[in-house]
């Protein structure tokens, strides 16, 4: 995984953020997608830390 995959994850992770805050303040919030979004979220968050981990070993 090269620094651009990672920004590229970093950035989605942060639309999935917006997302997840816009529907979080919605009147009735959709607790099945706000669910979907936190899960995909948190791949993303993991796969960036393991990444990251990663390269500090080497």
């Amino acid at each position: 995984m090269s620094s651009a995959d990672i920004y590229r994850l970093s950035v989605v992770h942060g639309k999935l953020d917006a997302a997840i805050g816009d529907e979080a303040r919605r009147r009735v919030p959709d607790a099945a997608r706000l669910s979907r979004m936190k899960k995909l979220r948190l791949a993303i968050k993991d796969r960036i830390a393991g990444y990251l981990n990663r390269t500090r070993r080497d």
